[in-house]
């Protein structure tokens, strides 16, 4: 049987986190989790205090990488377990989340990714269980969502098929096997933050492997913390992102239709400029 002590090493990359940071590494030791990597994307010693007292290996690049060169950097620095945990630094993890997300991949050799399920500061859910977009879908939702968040297209978006299976999951928190993981490369270093997730499980399900989720595993994710100090430019990246997987993963008359999916994301752009909170 797995045990998180020996066969989970966690990477977290962190950006601003403050205390949150803090309750992540405290929540991942109780999860009996001792391999964690901590990469340092702000500005120089600005995860240290949080990280005062706490036994982890801090990764310090001087310099923010993005989150998924951030994850790879932090990767390479962990200790040789079977399975890679990948957290934002303002993740809580519950009692016996990674043990559940151990158990599911122990139980099911043909899913190389797993995410739990992930819950607000309020307690609602997040929906981190989604699938690939493709011009309709991608182009309704993004239209849609900044004035309409809760349209019928977002919901099919943001929700697992009709079969159970899901595409891939959200990139605040998930298992991963290393063995694939290194196979594939890691995150693509091409994505500075957002999409880098939704690649990562392309990459894992095009190797013939699944993507699944489990609510026996539960985390709180205090979203934003993080993009909150660059909030234009993270809306930027995250068009940039969405823009660089179509034009990656776009065949046969979806690749045809991609100048199009660019009008659309660009169109989404501007909406989102226009309604971000000023100040």
């Amino acid at each position: 049987m797995s045990d998180p002590s020996r066969d989970v090493a966690c990477v977290v990359v962190d950006y601003h986190a403050g205390d949150a940071l803090a309750a992540c590494i405290d929540s991942l030791h109780a999860n009996g989790v001792r391999d964690i990597v901590v990469v340092e994307n702000g500005e120089v010693d600005s995860s240290a205090p949080a990280l005062d007292g706490r036994d982890v290996v801090l990764v310090e690049p001087r310099r923010n990488l993005g989150y998924g060169r951030g994850v790879n950097r932090g990767a390479a620095a962990t200790g040789p377990a079977r399975y890679l945990l990948v957290s934002n630094p303002d993740v809580v993890l519950h009692e016996g989340a990674v043990a559940a997300m151990l158990s599911y991949l122990d139980a099911h050799d043909d899913v190389a990714v797993v995410g739990p399920q992930i819950l607000r500061p309020d307690g609602t859910v997040y929906p981190s269980q989604r699938v690939f977009p493709n011009i309709w879908l991608a182009g309704a939702h993004a239209l849609l969502a900044p004035l309409w968040p809760d349209n019928p297209v977002t919901r099919i978006y943001r929700s697992p098929r009709s079969d159970g299976t899901v595409d891939w999951v959200s990139g605040a928190c998930f298992l991963v096997r290393r063995d694939v993981f290194e196979e594939i490369g890691g995150f693509d270093e091409r994505y500075f933050m957002f999409a880098e997730d939704m690649a990562l499980c392309w990459q894992v399900r095009a190797l013939g492997y699944g993507v699944a989720s489990t609510p026996e595993a539960v985390v709180t994710h205090v979203e934003g913390l993080s993009r909150q100090r660059a909030s234009r430019s993270m809306i930027l990246a995250h068009h940039a992102s969405a823009l660089r997987f179509e034009f990656q993963t776009a065949r046969g008359l979806r690749r045809a239709l991609a100048p199009l999916a660019a009008l659309v994301i660009g169109a989404r752009l501007c909406l989102a400029l226009v309604m971000r909170p000023k100040g």
